[in-house]
């Protein structure tokens, strides 16, 4: 038996979709950086040197291990040079600093129209539950982690070291 599914638009992507919507995963926007701070109604809330900035997403389907294994990912990806210049040492090897930013619009659906949808998206309650024990769970491996501030209005300003930067799900 043939089954048809009317709300598929482009039924050859019917694989794309149905992996999509399997997917489920905290998000961490990782860029290599020599400076970069965080600023809220002209404050400086968090300020690193040389590290990694993290802008953070949750999505509505995260569950707890996904904070687990962010937090390693992040601590262990290796972004930074070795002695032969290649990117093998990582951020707890170099013992530099990190500043977790929240930024729920990484989580936005902007697969249609000119318009970003964020049903994909934690609510604020568990979005800043998640991302405060994203903070904690790095805290207790790294001596400097500094942070933005969740649902506020922030300006970040950063030095992109290389560029390196990288998309990392959970």
């Amino acid at each position: 038996m043939v089954v048809v599914n009317s709300h598929i638009d482009r039924p050859e992507l019917w694989l794309l979709n149905l992996v999509d919507a399997l997917i489920k995963a905290m998000i961490g926007l990782l860029q290599r950086v020599s400076r970069a701070a965080v600023a809220v109604d002209g404050d400086d809330i968090g300020e690193i040197g040389r590290g990694l900035l993290v802008l953070v997403a949750v999505h509505r389907d995260d569950e707890e291990r996904d904070i687990t294994r962010l937090a390693e990912r992040i601590l262990g990806y290796r972004v930074f040079p070795d002695a032969e210049d290649r990117m093998n040492r990582s951020l707890l090897d170099e013992g530099l600093d990190l500043l977790l930013v929240p930024q729920f619009t990484l989580a936005a659906d902007t697969k249609k129209g000119t318009r970003a949808s964020f049903t994909k998206a934690a609510t604020p309650e568990k979005g800043e539950a998640y991302f405060e024990r994203l903070v904690a769970a790095c805290r207790q491996q790294l001596e400097t982690v500094e942070t933005g501030q969740f649902g506020a209005n922030m300006k970040v300003t950063l030095t992109n070291d290389g560029p390196v930067t990288f998309w990392l799900e959970s």
